[in-house]
């Protein structure tokens, strides 16, 4: 098999795809390098349909080796573990583009894997293996209307950057992953810092401009090295049985479809459904469970469609452009820092927020480079009980970690950096009820919950989605359509888009669009990123009826204390093995965190924690100081007096005739090793050695307390 490779020359740098050098025995290989990051994608499809299939089996897989930068893996066995968030994040974006472009009743188990080979810390490698992900389904014989070409699209001091390294993403205001083919968008995925929407719409029309390189580079790889594609049985259901469904139900699935709440909807289209189930055994005897279910969606689809194209009517009686009803409180949970509910019809989101110190920050592997920490995190859940079912309870699946991403991505730019507010901060987003846009009330609900918890936040951030109904020809060619604000799940299920949106006043923080169909054009897309923006700036101002301003730290939230140390010193406020600090948490149960520049945040819950951890770094770092009172442990005793810790290495001599005010004749007598006593510094001699006096602070104590018994 000869090797072929191609070159897609763009400004961010050439991209080299090359086949029939490895895994040769795939359907389709290819190997995709950018600068010294490269990656390997694969693509095979059963040649045999497992029996009861009725879905398209579609799986993407990504991998980063560690080999890939030089590294061992962490852990005790050093093998790459389960997949890392970023990991499944690449996955679902080169999914998503893919999908909608195999045929319609494809149902042959097909896979995509792409292993991260190596990586130069500087080039991410996700758009490699989307652009991967199509040229090797290209070269294969599997059944794919492509290609499609991805970039990253940055935007530094005002300028569009494709594929900007991570030293420019960090500089940048804009991270926008684009995929397309010649002519049309199909997946747009990232996020932005209050982006306003006509910069937005104006970097859409630069990556499709840049797409066409990848998609023109692909299809000459396709030209030199493609096999040709097999001829495979569609699994599509009989126009007959189409029609059956139709004659039974088609005057009555309106009605159903259109009842006022999810679950009456349910009762009245699971009725139909078994109606249009008896009269098509009846009929064709030999039918199946798949041909009944794919009539039964057939039916509901063109109802659907017919309602909203010709009528305008959705299936709660909304207006096109209307938004459910919206409400918001704040408050709910007493012991969480902040809480908040957010709700939009039958979608309910309780989001409960969490301040910690930023030693808490998540830690992340980062083999093909980037940031290695995350002080913010939003995590969604989705349970079974949200959609009235039972299920699998447990771990986040994939779905939850890509929902919970777009929430995070979407409020991150609005969080104070950490000199400002220095915690690490934790949102978990628990779905109650679900009937569309989770991801979007997730949002809401938890940007409302980090106000309620004190977060000061740059400005609200709401999210929306718009939805897409068009109806094509017989050279599918788009012939009308319609775009809808705020789409229902059944819209979401029947439509053809769900493209979710998310900003502040002041424009647009993250963004997803999800399409059934093999591209649409940006005109489309600019419409509605139109009616977003007027539908977010309606939810903002409910938010701001539910909570207008930023509370008060919850009393249950850590409270920090700043302070700041000579550097030099850092070593023994820490001690050996750190001895020196894990005593001073333990002794004052605060949080302590030491950066290298000598700034000290100490975080407790209660203001007399706060007050003695800091006089312990004090004491620790600082000189002794005549004249000033400390608090300490009495660290050994001896017949003439009492040593106490001042801290770190520091100890000070409480003689036996200051530990009290009266004559003391065993050391024993007052104090024993491991008792915490306070004491006045009297002096410190020639030699450095320290005087302790507690009877001067018994005396003073006592004077105080006469004083005041006089005034009274």
């Amino acid at each position: 098999m000869a090797i072929h490779n191609i070159t897609a020359s763009l400004p961010g740098g050439d991209i080299f795809i090359e086949t029939g050098k490895l895994a040769k025995l795939a359907d389709g290989a290819v190997t995709v390098r950018l600068g010294d990051t490269i990656v390997i994608v694969t693509a095979v499809s059963a040649t045999k349909v497992k029996e009861g299939q009725d879905f398209f089996p579609l799986s993407v897989e990504y991998k980063e080796k560690a080999a890939a930068a030089g590294k061992f893996p962490g852990g005790y066995f050093k093998r790459e573990g389960r997949p890392t968030e970023k990991e499944i994040l690449t996955c679902r974006m080169t999914d998503r583009p893919l999908r909608p472009l195999f045929p319609k009743g494809y149902y042959f188990d097909t896979q995509v894997v792409a292993l991260l080979l190596s990586a130069d810390g500087e080039n991410d490698s996700d758009i490699l293996a989307i652009n991967g992900a199509s040229a090797a389904l290209c070269v294969s014989d599997i059944p794919f209307a492509g290609p499609v070409g991805a970039v990253r699209v940055g935007r530094v001091n005002g300028q569009f950057v494709v594929n900007p390294t991570h030293a420019l993403r960090a500089k940048s205001d804009l991270d926008l992953v684009y995929v397309g083919n010649k002519t049309d968008v199909i997946m747009i995925e990232g996020a932005a810092q209050e982006l306003p929407e006509a910069d937005f719409i104006a970097a859409l029309a630069f990556a499709q401009e840049q797409v066409q390189v990848l998609v023109a580079a692909q299809e000459q790889l396709a030209t030199l090295a493609g096999k040709e594609k097999r001829q495979v049985n569609l699994m599509l259901v009989k126009d007959e049985l189409l029609e059956v469904a139709y004659e039974v139900a088609g005057s009555r699935i309106e009605g159903a479809l259109y009842r006022p709440s999810k679950i009456e909807r349910s009762k009245a289209v699971g009725a139909l459904r078994d109606e249009v189930e008896a009269a098509i055994k009846a009929k064709y005897p030999e039918a199946g469970a798949f041909e009944i279910s794919q009539a039964f969606d057939y039916l509901q689809k063109k109802a659907f469609r017919i309602s909203i194209l010709d009528k305008q009517s959705r299936c709660d009686g909304r207006a096109i452009d209307q938004l459910r009803n919206i409400s918001g409180e704040v408050g709910l949970i007493p012991r969480s820092h902040g809480s908040a509910l957010f709700a939009r019809g039958e979608t309910q989101a309780l989001a409960l927020a969490t301040l910690a110190p930023l030693d808490e920050a998540q830690e992340l592997d980062t083999y093909a480079g980037g940031e290695d920490t995350k002080r913010f995190i939003l995590h969604y859940n989705f349970p079974p009980f949200s959609v009235g079912e039972t299920g699998r309870f447990g771990g986040q699946n994939r779905r939850e970690i890509g929902h919970g991403a777009l929430a995070e991505r979407s409020v991150e730019p609005v969080v104070p950096a950490p000199e400002d507010f220095p915690y690490a901060v934790r949102v978990s987003s628990e779905v109650m009820e679900s009937n569309g846009s989770t991801s979007m009330a997730s949002v809401c609900s938890g940007v409302m919950a980090l106000l309620d918890a004190g977060v000061p936040l740059k400005r609200p951030v709401a999210g929306i989605s718009v939805g897409l109904v068009s109806e094509f020809d017989a050279n599918d060619t788009m012939t009308r359509y319609l775009t809808m604000l705020d789409i229902l799940g059944s819209e979401d299920h029947f439509g053809d888009m769900d493209f979710k949106l998310c900003g502040t006043e002041l424009g647009v923080t993250g963004f997803q669009l999800d399409l059934k169909l093999p591209g649409i054009p940006l005109s489309i897309l600019n419409e509605a990123i139109g009616k977003a923006k007027v539908g977010r700036t309606d939810i903002l101002a409910i938010m701001n009826q539910a909570i207008s301003e930023v509370k008060p730290l919850s009393s249950f939230a850590p409270r920090i204390e700043k302070t700041k140390i000579n550097p030099d010193k850092i070593g023994e406020l820490i001690g050996p093995g750190g001895k020196n600090i894990k005593a001073i948490q333990a002794e004052s149960g605060a949080d302590i965190s030491i950066s290298d520049d000598g700034t000290v945040l100490i975080y407790a819950s209660s203001k007399e924690a706060l007050e003695r951890a800091l006089e312990l770094v004090n004491n620790t770092v600082g000189e002794v100081e005549v004249g000033r009172v400390y608090t300490g442990r009495i660290v050994s005793t001896t017949n003439f007096g009492a040593f106490m810790s001042l801290g770190g290495k520091k100890d000070g001599l409480i003689h036996i005739s200051e530990l009290a005010d009266y004559r003391v004749e065993r050391v024993e007598d007052v104090v024993r090793t491991g008792d915490t006593v306070t004491a006045k510094c009297i002096g410190v001699d020639d030699k450095g050695r320290v005087k302790m006096s507690r009877k001067a602070v018994l005396k003073e104590k006592d004077a105080a307390a006469k004083a005041e018994a006089g005034a009274a």
